[in-house]
């Protein structure tokens, strides 16, 4: 009954989320138009990007995503558009030239991405160390224990790892064991995948010589390894942290004149291919362990799970491409935004320093260290008043964003609470249904949208918000 009742929920706030994602569309007539630009705030805080843009997507999130981040988003937002850009800005024409516009990396906005990036790279960096540290203490743990198994005897005979393990644990073992995959077709597989990627790689992207794929292949399986072992322990994959890794050895070695950048770009995807796909395919092994699958027939859907995506995924691009003519256009609706924030990090592995504007380099450093310092005192003071703690990584997302996601966040995660006060046994039970009907929803929304753009379908309502006096002008004009 209850799974009945959540599957209504979900089916009504489904509904909900792509009529109102449709009603929407009627007043997105121009540049700028609709209810996602509701200066809800005030034109200030707008201009500040301080106001809720009624997208259903992101207060579903905010009701699934914990309150600690959403508070750290709010805080991050808080922090970098509440109070450090505007007194950067204030700075205008000494830290930085006032001929570049507010959009330039020579000017305001090359302290938003560097200093985002600086304390993604920190967190990632301590996150990155303090896996590493669980990795190799689990190894250590694991091979004194093995050692310690066939050293010593016990009630007459040498120990075996399955005496602790239930008769279930015990039969899936035999179960994933008895169909294990050959190691002669992981090192074959392993060895053509590099081949191919070597000799076509460079034909799409030329900066990317062959021999850099070469190295990456080579040290990616130790890489994926730590991060596929470190993503069981801890759950939390640093594929990311990888690519960043890649970006910068493979950018710096080739240069700014070699088109280092693009080079970069292309070794972090590749790593970042290899290294979560070790971590996520381990996962679903592990699905299967528990739900007694074949490790065989988990690894032949991913198989065709790839090769799906393979085609898929460029067609989805594709219809976004074409239907989105501000696809990836900072402020737009797909903005892209870990796109800016990589590309720079290849801009600044490869130019260095010297691209940076004036004491951005200084903040830099200061946030770098602070993301450290913070996530050290999360992991000093413990768990109980850790979640009073907000987490860097989420406090760096809205520093280049915006805080207009954060504010639909916040408001899911004050729905969410208010309804635990309320009724929680409901709000556990439906919260998760009523999320994700909102994001499916709206989600969802997209494809017939993208359809009506191909097919030169426009909005016929431009809904715009502006001041008494712009609007005024408007007036006159028109008149």
């Amino acid at each position: 009954k209850l799974a009945k009742k959540q599957v209504r929920t979900l089916g009504k706030f489904f509904s909900f989320s792509f009529l109102w994602g449709f009603f929407q569309w009627f007043f997105t007539g121009g540049d700028g138009c609709g209810f996602v630009n509701f200066p809800t705030l005030g034109l200030k805080a707008f201009e500040n990007r301080f106001y809720f843009d009624f997208s259903a997507t992101y207060v579903g999130v905010g009701m699934i995503c914990p309150y600690l981040i959403n508070i750290s988003l709010l805080v991050g937002a808080i922090l970098s558009w509440g109070i450090m850009w505007p007194l950067i800005g204030d700075r205008k024409g000494d830290w930085y030239s006032a001929e570049y516009p507010s959009t330039s990396l020579h000017s305001l906005q090359g302290y938003r991405v560097f200093i985002s990036i600086a304390m993604i790279l920190g967190d990632g960096l301590y996150n990155f160390f303090k896996v590493l540290g669980h990795t190799i203490f689990g190894l250590y743990h694991q091979i004194r224990d093995k050692n310690s198994r066939s050293v010593l005897p016990v009630g007459g005979r040498t120990s075996s790892p399955t005496d602790s393990l239930s008769y279930d644990d015990q039969r899936r073992t035999q179960l994933f064991l008895k169909d294990q995959i050959p190691l002669w077709v992981a090192i074959v597989g392993y060895i053509t995948i590099a081949i191919i990627s070597a000799a076509t790689l460079p034909h799409i992207f030329s900066p990317l010589k062959w021999y850099y794929i070469v190295v990456i292949y080579i040290f990616a399986p130790t890489l994926a390894f730590c991060n596929a072992y470190g993503c069981g322990l801890t759950d939390w994959s640093l594929a990311s942290t990888y690519g960043k890794l890649a970006i910068f050895v493979i950018g710096a070695w080739a240069g700014a004149s070699h088109g280092g950048v693009l080079a970069g770009l292309a070794a972090c995807g590749v790593m970042m291919n290899i290294v979560s796909t070790a971590s996520d395919l381990t996962q679903d092994f592990k699905t299967g362990y528990m739900t007694l699958a074949s490790p065989r027939s988990m690894f032949v859907s991913q198989i065709i799970g790839t090769a799906m995506g393979c085609i898929i995924s460029p067609c989805v691009f594709w219809l976004f491409y074409k239907a989105f003519h501000d696809l990836g256009v900072p402020g737009s609706q797909y903005s892209a935004p870990y796109a800016l924030v990589y590309r720079n990090m290849a801009i600044l592995g490869v130019e260095g320093f010297s691209s940076l504007p004036k004491h951005c380099l200084t903040l830099c450093y200061v946030f770098f260290i602070g993301a450290i310092v913070i996530n050290g005192i999360r992991d000093i003071v413990g768990k109980k008043w850790a979640r009073f703690i907000p987490l860097p990584m989420a406090m760096a997302i809205p520093f280049y964003l915006g805080a207009y996601f954060t504010i639909d966040m916040c408001i899911g995660s004050l729905i969410l609470f208010i309804w635990e006060k309320i009724d929680k046994a409901k709000a556990d039970a439906f919260g998760p249904a009523v999320a994700s009907g909102l994001i499916c929803g709206d989600g969802i929304w997209t494809l017939p949208s993208s359809i009506l753009a191909l097919a030169g379908v426009n909005p016929p309502i431009c809904m715009k918000f502006l001041s008494r006096k712009t609007n005024a002008r408007v007036d006159a004009f028109l008149t």
